[in-house]
């Protein structure tokens, strides 16, 4: 199980941006929506590409490279060339403190 790592304060993260974390090798883009904070890999599963610099529309991140649509709050593929979904991690607040952790092998 992996730890709880910082992300940045909250002050650090503007609506609909991406801030970018990475844990043991796994980039995570962790955004900020008006609901809250929320983390999904950072990585398009059509080809692989980065999503973290795509545009956000709502609740959904549209990648960059061929314009597939992911939620944010689930890590669901919305629309082509993508089908998979991309992983979605834990974020918490602590202390002012926004922080995610990989989840996958508990």
């Amino acid at each position: 199980m992996s730890d709880w790592v910082n992300a940045g304060r909250i002050m650090d993260f503007g609506i609909g941006k991406a801030v970018l974390v990475e844990i043991e090798g796994a980039k995570i883009a962790v955004y900020r929506l008006e609901d809250g904070f929320h983390a999904i890999e950072d990585i398009c599963t059509h080809d692989g590409g980065e999503l973290a610099s795509g545009c956000v529309e709502g609740e959904e991140v549209i990648c960059p490279r061929h314009g597939a649509r992911f939620s944010i709050r689930t890590g669901e593929a919305l629309t082509a060339p993508a089908y998979e979904p991309v992983y979605r991690f834990p974020v918490r607040v602590e202390n002012e403190i926004v922080q995610v952790r990989d989840d996958r092998w508990d």
